[in-house]
C-alpha cells in the first residue's frame, strides 16, 4: 500500500504527531492530506512535513483511500452525515476512528454503511514518539492491517485487540494512565517543595527520577517490576518504610479502583454518544 493516500480529518495535536511520525519513518508526504478549519494549523503542518492540506473535509475524503476520523466525538455525527450527503463513493474506503466512546456499530450507523473500520486509542506520549496505540479492526485484510500498524508504529508501539470491549480497558491501562503518573509526580513535587526545595529543583528532581525509573524498566525487561522495586528496597531501610506506608494505605486497591472507574466512564460514554 505504498501509494495509499491517507486523509486526517481534523488535524489536532494527535494527528499532527502521527503525521510527523509517518513522514519521519518514510511515508511519502504527497500521499498524506491534513484538514482543519484553522488556516494557521494547516500552514504549520504543511511547512513542517510537506503534506497536502485543505479546509475541505469532503475533498480530502474523496481523494483518500484511508480516512482518519479525528474530530471530537460530539462532532462525529455531523461529519458522517456530511459524508453521506456528499455523494462520495466512500463504501470501500478504510476508516480509522480515534474518537473515544464511539463503537464500530455506532460509527457504521452514522455512516449508514458497514465500512471497513479500525478504532484506535492512542495516548499523549505519542506526541513524543513514545506512545501506545490500541487498535481494534473489523473487516480489514492483512495488507490493510499492516498499513495501519505502520502508521501508528510511527508514534510508538502498537497493540492489536481481539475484542472491541478491550478499547475501554486500554483506555484505563494506557490512554488515561499518563495522568496517573503525572498525579504521582505532582504529589512528590509538592512534598519536595514543602521540604524546602525550590519549585525548579523539585520539578527537576521528580522528572529526572521518573525518567530514570522508566528507563530502568525499559532496559531491564528481563527483571519484573516487582523485583526492580525490591532491588531498591532494603528491608528495614528508608525505602522499605515508605513502601510499607503505601501498602498500609492500600495503594494497589486505590489504583485498581481508579482504573475500574475509568473503564466504567468509558462504557457510559458509549451509551451517551
Amino acid at each position: 500500500m505504498t501509494a495509499t493516500t491517507i486523509a486526517f480529518i481534523g488535524t489536532g495535536n494527535m494527528s499532527y504527531a502521527i503525521i510527523g511520525g509517518m513522514v519521519k519513518s518514510g511515508f511519502d508526504p504527497k500521499h498524506i492530506i491534513a484538514t482543519n478549519r484553522n488556516a494557521e494549523k494547516l500552514a504549520k503542518v504543511a511547512a513542517d512535513f510537506g503534506v497536502n492540506t485543505t479546509a475541505d473535509n469532503l475533498a480530502a475524503i474523496a481523494a483518500a483511500d484511508v480516512v482518519v476520523l479525528s474530530v471530537k466525538p460530539q462532532m462525529m455525527a455531523q461529519l458522517c452525515q456530511s459524508i453521506q450527503d456528499s455523494g462520495i463513493d466512500y463504501q470501500h474506503k478504510l476508516f480509522i476512528s480515534v474518537a473515544a466512546g464511539l463503537t464500530v456499530a455506532r460509527l457504521r450507523e452514522m455512516l449508514a454503511h458497514p465500512v471497513k473500520l479500525v478504532r484506535c486509542m492512542p495516548n499523549t506520549p505519542s506526541l513524543l514518539g513514545k506512545g501506545v496505540s490500541g487498535l481494534f479492526a473489523t473487516d480489514i485484510n492483512e495488507l490493510e492491517r499492516d498499513y495501519v500498524s505502520q502508521v501508528f508504529a510511527a508514534t510508538g508501539i502498537v497493540v492489536w485487540l481481539e475484542h472491541e470491549a478491550q478499547i475501554n480497558d486500554i483506555i484505563a491501562v494506557t490512554g488515561s494512565s499518563p495522568a496517573y503518573f503525572f498525579l504521582f509526580m505532582e504529589t512528590i513535587e509538592a512534598k519536595a517543595i514543602e521540604l524546602g526545595f525550590s519549585a525548579e529543583q523539585a520539578r527537576q528532581l521528580v522528572q529526572q527520577t521518573a525518567l530514570g525509573a522508566a528507563m530502568m524498566a525499559c532496559e531491564q525487561q528481563q527483571i519484573s517490576l516487582a523485583q526492580l522495586r525490591a532491588n531498591v528496597t532494603s528491608k528495614g531501610g528508608t525505602t522499605h518504610a515508605a513502601i510499607e506506608s503505601y501498602k498500609a494505605q492500600h495503594l494497589a486497591d486505590l489504583t485498581s479502583d481508579a482504573m475500574d472507574a475509568c473503564i466504567a466512564r468509558a462504557k457510559e460514554l458509549e451509551q451517551e454518544l
